[in-house]
């Protein structure tokens, strides 16, 4: 356990040292040439019922709140493929190659009603700059959802750049959520990222309740939830997962992770769902310039020890892999469907409302650069399909694959 007084010496060396780049300026939109990559180098809508959402231990009311491979060429006005024994890849961006793979996820427990289901969502991370390309991204999400359908929308961390916000009352409510997503009609359920807690994004702050303002704030509006830091809710055969990793990453300063970690545990243990589908802000894996879990960016030489991720990587690796079939994640701001590891698969949908480069190497399905965007996923019976838009609605790629 760090003292109070080490705890304070190292949080003061934290804020005078500033953070690395990580964004958190608005990058508006850029004119630089897309490049979108294709690679396998190795080989009826419903609403969630509210009352299904369940916080974790320290929610506020401690209860509930709220086969062979064929390749294709979409037609662009029909939905994506539901064939449940066809893996499809499409991409659509110049440059781009195209390639096909029969793949198999992680196998996991049935529900008790068995493998009927269909459930829509989006994902979305990195979005709170309120500038012209979130804006074009949420006009894009309405428009394919329109087409496709959708249940809800994810938000994968850093709501509101550059330190989160200072109360239910703060302006950027509406700025960087209200009014660029005031064309949605179903509820968007977020989790919080390195920059919701502050510092700058070093996320940690004098401020300690930055994060519980974005808790709060589920009582305030009609499309905002957040139950609590972490929390799961389960739709037809599906259950899903908000997880507060940049608590599990500054662990001790926003305090201790450990009843996340036994929390995520206990409940992926005794659910029955087909589909277990897990969502938070740090990646595990990821070839943007965040990197992986272990091996993120240094912080302008400051040597703290969760700098590295080192104990995202230990969650994840302890408590992720192979027990949830598909993580989604943000922090770096580029869209890539990596190659599963580790009994997994890794999304990271991170280009909300600006977007970055591509610089490493793990083996990947499909990733752009310099492009915003986010993914639709439809979960229909035992196949999961996901579909990754740019900002302006146009299918880039598109990946089937079955349990």
């Amino acid at each position: 356990m760090v003292s109070r007084i080490a705890r304070g010496t190292m949080l003061a060396a934290v804020f005078a040292g500033g953070c690395s780049d990580d964004g958190g300026t608005g990058a508006g939109t850029q004119s630089v040439e897309t490049t979108a990559q294709s690679s396998d180098s190795t080989a009826a809508t419903q609403t969630p019922d509210p009352t299904m959402v369940t916080g974790g231990p320290g929610s506020s009311d401690g209860t509930q709140s709220g086969g062979q491979t064929n390749t294709t060429e979409p037609d662009p006005t029909a939905g994506p493929t539901s064939d449940p024994t066809s893996s499809t890849t499409t991409a659509t961006t110049p440059g781009t190659t195209t390639s096909t793979t029969s793949t198999t996820s992680t196998t996991g427990e049935e529900t008790t009603e068995g493998t009927g289901g269909l459930v829509r969502f989006v994902v979305l991370g990195d979005v709170g700059e309120g500038n012209e390309d979130q804006y074009q991204v949420a006009d894009a999400i309405i428009a394919v959802c329109e087409q496709r359908g959708c249940d809800w929308a994810m938000l994968t961390g850093d709501n509101f750049y550059d330190s989160g916000v200072e109360g239910v009352d703060d302006p950027q409510w509406q700025e960087k959520f209200e009014l660029p997503y005031m064309g949605i009609t179903f509820p968007i359920y977020a989790v919080l990222g390195n920059h919701d807690y502050g510092g700058g994004g070093i996320g940690v702050d004098f401020d300690t309740n930055k994060s519980d303002y974005q808790v709060e704030y589920t009582q305030h509006s009609e499309l905002w939830r957040m139950p609590d830091k972490y929390y799961s809710w389960k739709q037809a055969h599906a259950e899903f997962w908000g997880l507060d990793t940049n608590q599990v990453m500054t662990d001790p300063f926003n305090g201790s992770a450990d009843p996340q970690q036994n929390w995520l545990d206990q409940t992926l243990a005794a659910s029955t769902a087909t589909w277990k589908i897990g969502f938070g802000h740090h990646p595990y894996l990821s070839n943007g310039d965040h990197g992986n879990a272990g091996d993120y960016e240094d912080l302008e030489g400051i040597p703290l020890p969760f700098v590295a991720g080192d104990s995202v990587k230990e969650f994840m690796e302890e408590s992720v892999c192979g027990k949830i079939d598909v993580y989604i994640c943000g922090h770096d701001h580029t869209m890539q469907w990596l190659q599963a590891a580790c009994g997994t698969e890794f999304i990271v949908a991170g280009a909300g409302s600006k977007a970055n480069t591509i610089e490493g190497s793990n083996p990947f399905h499909f990733q752009i650069a310099e492009m915003e965007g986010f993914t639709w996923v439809e979960l229909n019976d035992n196949s999961f399909t996901g579909v990754i838009f740019d900002k302006n609605g146009n299918e880039l790629y598109s990946r089937t694959f079955n349990k």
